[in-house]
């Protein structure tokens, strides 16, 4: 089996529920997709960073970094970064945070010395809603000198994300959506 099927088991069987949510972005919904639970898995991250490193190597090189926002781009961004790595190419995983660092340097963005101003990065996510948090990434990284290339994400639910990016001038790639998992 390849890569994305031998994945999408695991997505099925570790991140899928369906039960009554409420989202990041305040939506309700009657299913839920729990990233964290594939990405944190011993053979689920290491089939996410394969899967990924594909799709970020779709965009136009050179491309020095992949991260997003944590908590869900944490394990994304590390297993990406060493898929390439792999693949003998040098991409280093950043993360940013949710607020600046409160002591020390003050900062927003982790693995800043790995990607001076000017640095070409992928922002990556577990799940797509409206892609509100993902559009965040790319204003934080911006923000920090950072050239964004595009969005990739594991599961893209469908629900206006890929719109919204788009409409913000940016792309999106999903390894997976809502239909191809689960119709």
């Amino acid at each position: 089996m390849g890569i994305k099927e031998d994945l999408k088991k695991i997505i099925i069987e570790m991140s899928y529920e369906e039960r009554e949510v409420t989202l990041a972005s305040g939506r309700k919904s009657n299913f839920y997709f729990d990233g964290k639970q594939t990405t944190l898995h011993a053979r689920g991250g290491l089939l996410v960073g394969k899967a990924f490193w594909e799709e970020v190597k779709r965009f136009e090189g050179p491309i020095d970094g992949v991260g997003g926002l944590t908590m869900g781009a944490d394990p994304i961004a590390t297993a990406t970064s060493i898929a390439a790595e792999l693949a003998g190419e040098s991409v280093h995983a950043f993360i940013i945070r949710k607020e600046p660092k409160g002591h020390g340097t003050g900062q927003w963005l982790e693995g800043r010395k790995n990607l001076p101003p000017g640095s070409r990065v992928v922002i990556v996510e577990d799940v797509t809603t409206t892609g509100g948090s993902s559009l965040k990434a790319v204003d934080r990284a911006e923000e920090e000198g950072l050239v964004v290339l595009g969005i990739v994400t594991l599961v893209d639910r469908e629900e206006g994300a890929r719109e919204a990016i788009e409409a913000a001038g940016q792309n999106l790639r999903a390894v997976y959506t809502k239909s191809e998992l689960v119709g």
